[in-house]
């Protein structure tokens, strides 16, 4: 991945007074604003430095907010994506941006002097809720009165991404799984004893894979129009780890491999059950995924005021990993419709169980741990820049 340079990612804003005489330049074409309206997707023509100087109708529809107030502001400050208050001057300038399509886009646009396609995940928290926008966005280089210019055009692909996942968990996951169904259940009549036993157990444990399956991508849905119910109830940590341990040990991605389950301090929680072990389930999941034979998934609890469950592997993960872990439609794993693994921990863990999750994966020997905390207090909101247009 191609690293950002120093001048993108250090670059301050314009002045108001220069972007204001931009855009009065701008607005004052007569066919430039009807032009930008007539894009299918929200568009906007921004400067060097990524400021917005013109916007489109269906970009302030979006957002919900009036075109004049996003002037000055760049694409990850208008959608609200949760890293750009990460550093003083904004979007485009994290170490996450690293990783964005958005910023690959522009920064390849505005070198090349050629336009440049590419696809953007952006998680986002508009009104307070969290949320993912999948955009595919296309930055074409202009020069207006010997001013350098880029368009912007954003067409989201949000639909297109879901009905990819729901594809492949109907024709490759739910599909494997009925399989090995029908095999158990082939062989089962000539089984007796500890054999038809066994297969029974299988067979079982199956049925209860498939239906996690389904339930867990009907919960995800339901989780992303924001109509999930949860309740929550006291859970016992150690009685859902150690029943989370049993079922990986005689699962697949078990095979070879040691699962320890660890608890210290009280033990009861107060939480959603069923979504608690979908997110401790699947980060399990991901740790065995990510771990050889002969290696070892330790998950545990610990309670010292805050109720934390932690799933650890040995692997470590590279840097490019670090930067798209959360993202929707971002996996480590190749094929179409994957990447709702740990987009769908942070969603869960953050808007319905009132938590937080975060990761560490360090240098070679410290491999790589995920933490759930419960009841952590949402972090602090730094408020919309203030370096908008005023006209």
């Amino acid at each position: 991945m191609e690293s950002l340079p120093t001048h993108f990612a250090s670059a301050q804003r314009d002045p108001v007074d220069q972007e204001c005489q931009i855009h009065q330049r701008l607005a004052g074409e007569p066919l430039l604003q009807p032009l930008l309206n007539s894009f299918p997707g929200p568009a906007l023509i921004m400067n060097q430095h990524r400021q917005a100087i013109l916007v489109n109708d269906k970009l302030a529809a979006l957002v919900n907010m009036p075109a004049v107030e996003l002037l000055g502001l760049r694409p990850g400050e208008m959608l609200d994506c949760i890293r750009w208050r990460l550093e003083p001057w904004g979007c485009g300038t994290t170490t996450f941006c690293r990783a964005c399509g958005a910023a690959r886009a522009i920064l390849n646009s505005q070198k090349g002097d050629v336009p440049d396609v590419q696809e953007c995940h952006i998680l986002c928290e508009m009104n307070g809720i969290m949320s993912a926008l999948d955009l595919r966005v296309r930055a074409t280089p202009i020069t207006i009165d010997g001013e350098p210019l880029t368009v912007f055009a954003m067409q989201d692909i949000t639909d297109e991404k879901r009905r990819a996942v729901l594809e492949r968990l109907f024709y490759h996951d739910i599909l494997n799984i009925a399989d090995g169904l029908r095999a158990i259940l082939e062989a089962w009549p000539d089984q007796t004893g500890s054999e038809a036993r066994q297969s029974r157990q299988m067979a079982a444990d199956l049925v209860d894979e498939l239906l996690e399956e389904i339930q867990s991508a009907r919960d995800l849905a339901a989780a992303e129009r924001g109509t999930l119910q949860v309740t929550f109830w006291p859970v016992d940590a150690a009685g859902l780890l150690s029943g989370l341990c049993a079922f990986y040990r005689n699962h697949p991605l078990g095979q070879g491999k040691t699962i320890t389950p660890v608890v210290s301090g009280p033990a009861i929680v107060q939480a959603s059950e069923v979504l608690l072990r979908r997110v401790i389930g699947t980060l399990m999941k991901n740790a065995l995924e990510a771990s050889s034979p002969g290696q070892s998934v330790t998950v545990s609890f610990h309670n010292d005021g805050q109720p934390v469950f932690s799933v650890h592997n040995e692997s470590v993960m590279n840097e490019e990993i670090k930067l798209e872990l959360f993202q929707r439609s971002f996996s480590t794993k190749p094929g179409i419709g994957r990447g709702t693994g740990t987009y769908s921990v942070k969603l869960l863990t953050e808007r319905y169980l009132r938590g937080s999750v975060d990761f560490e994966s360090p240098a070679p020997g410290g491999g790589t741990v995920f933490n759930v905390r419960l009841g952590a207090a949402a972090p602090p909101v730094q408020p919309a820049p203030t370096h908008s247009m005023k006209i």
